[in-house]
């Protein structure tokens, strides 16, 4: 790897890093999600500064070049953040799932008490206006 190429991947990893950081402190970011981030910024740093560890990593795999090698992370990269995502879509789901259905009991109690003109505590309901 050239020392343009150390010089510029360094560069965009540290990017990456800082800008990780800050939206994790603006809080723009949650920090479950930072971890991911974080590890794939410093785990391409740390494979930049010591390029013998990426070639003895490529051989370890049985590619031909390391950049395949590369290439290789960043897709498990996109597979891990798959699964991160999937994880939390699923709970979200649930969430949703169960706030309706306390929703529609909550509403079914309202109306089944409205019904037999029973008074609800906090709740105040006006008579409408009769309509021409």
């Amino acid at each position: 790897m050239t020392l343009t190429q150390q010089i510029f991947s360094i560069l965009v990893s540290l990017i990456v890093f800082i800008l990780t950081i800050d939206l994790v402190r603006k809080k723009r970011l949650r920090e479950e999600y930072s971890l991911l981030w974080l590890a794939t910024s410093s785990a391409m740093i740390i494979l930049i500064l010591r390029y013998d560890w990426l070639l003895a990593l490529t051989k370890l795999i049985g590619a031909v070049l390391p950049t395949t090698t590369l290439f290789l992370g960043s897709i498990l990269f996109l597979v891990l953040l798959s699964v991160q995502f999937s994880i939390k879509i699923s709970k979200l789901s649930d969430q949703v799932k169960d706030l309706v259905q306390e929703n529609a009991l909550l509403r079914y109690e309202f109306e089944k008490s409205a019904g037999a003109k029973t008074v609800v505590p906090g709740l105040q309901i006006e008579e409408s206006a009769e309509i021409n």
